[in-house]
């Protein structure tokens, strides 16, 4: 598999991450109470943390070879 196809798969990784770390948040905000509530909430900002330095360094890496 090529770096650019690498590369595109690494980003659609990082976008369904940020796609979980939207619905935990508002089923959390939603339907939870109490310490499962924030628990739920520390999980999505991982994955939004997890999420936004993938794509930092797939952007920072730069355009890539076909």
């Amino acid at each position: 598999m090529s770096q650019a196809m690498m590369n595109m798969w690494i980003s659609f990784f990082a976008m369904a991450l940020m796609f979980v770390s939207v619905i935990a948040t508002i089923f959390s905000r939603e339907k939870l109470k109490g310490w499962i509530q924030k628990v739920v909430l520390v999980f999505s900002f991982v994955c939004l943390v997890v999420s936004g330095i993938i794509v930092f360094l797939i952007v920072l890496g730069g355009p890539t070879a076909t």
